[in-house]
């Protein structure tokens, strides 16, 4: 399924970026993490100017152990 959509991504950076977003969205899934709850905290938390250098408390599986399994 992800090489017929990818073939879609319009060029090949695009192509990057689907493919690093299916990895991330994997990433929830391999750690008990609902993929688009994850991503709206996500958005919501950089949109409100979360810290770089604290990049690690926003991946999945930090999300997981945060209690906020799906």
């Amino acid at each position: 399924m992800n090489r017929r959509n990818a073939l879609f991504a319009g060029h090949d950076e695009g192509g990057r970026n689907w493919a690093r977003f299916t990895s991330l969205i994997g990433t929830c899934k391999m750690n008990s993490v609902e993929p688009y709850a994850y991503l709206r905290d996500l958005f919501t938390k950089l949109a409100n100017g979360h810290l770089a250098q604290d990049i690690e408390a926003l991946m999945p599986w930090a999300y997981a152990q945060q209690g906020q399994e799906a």
